[in-house]
């Protein structure tokens, strides 16, 4: 049987709304089939979501958010 991690297992902490909606959005568009970047960012502005600053994501945007993201939990 196959093991999953379910992301609470490995968070130190509970999640914002903004990272909820974030991941949310995310698993969507996964979902879809959209797996390049540069899909990933034209599907995200097709969203609510927007980064920390509300400007339209683009592909720095959402490298530097997940990179912070990760710093961030890894900080914890």
């Amino acid at each position: 049987m196959p093991l999953n991690l379910e992301p609470v297992q490995s968070r130190s902490g509970a999640t914002t709304s903004y990272e909820d909606a974030f991941a949310d959005e995310l698993e969507g568009i996964y979902g879809r089939g959209i797996h390049d970047l540069a899909g990933v960012v034209s599907a995200l502005n097709e969203t609510g979501v927007r980064p920390p600053d509300g400007a339209d994501w683009t592909e720095e945007a959402f490298t530097r958010e997940i990179a912070r993201l990760g710093a961030k939990e890894a900080n914890r």
